[in-house]
């Protein structure tokens, strides 16, 4: 009985490792290959695709273990989906506070979006926020 046991516990082990490495086959797919309207982006591939733009730090990490999308010499740069717009405010405001650079907001936006980055402009002029639009791929 421990033998059956035992060769159960090998061959679970064996799907998982092949289960994982399927899945890390598949990942760089996804994230390199922005040609295909198919394939869908995550933030992740926006927010880098930004900051190696403008030569900042991506996932600058702050005393308090937070994450700076991203960090220019001037900006602490916070990138988010288009209906995220008021959650990015605060978040750029306080990475800005954090660093002592000037808050902006990377709002990644599609076709349909133009309600959050109105949205956004009426209090980033106010506030002065710097807005990089990033278009949806």
């Amino acid at each position: 009985m421990t033998k059956i046991k035992y060769y159960f516990k090998i061959i679970i082990i064996i799907c998982s490792l092949i289960s994982g490495l399927l899945y890390l086959v598949k990942q760089p797919q996804t994230e390199q290959s922005p040609q295909h309207k198919s394939t869908k982006l995550n933030e992740r591939y926006y927010q880098t695709k930004l900051c190696t733009k403008l030569h900042g730090v991506v996932e600058y990490r702050l005393k308090d273990k937070t994450r700076v999308d991203c960090l220019t010499d001037e900006y602490a740069i916070e990138v988010d989906w288009g209906k995220k717009w008021a959650e990015s405010i605060g978040q750029s405001l306080y990475y800005a506070d954090m660093t002592n650079k000037k808050p902006a907001v990377g709002l990644i936006i599609g076709h349909n979006d133009d309600k959050y980055l109105k949205r956004l402009k009426r209090i980033a002029d106010k506030y002065d926020i710097k807005i990089y639009k990033i278009e949806k791929e």
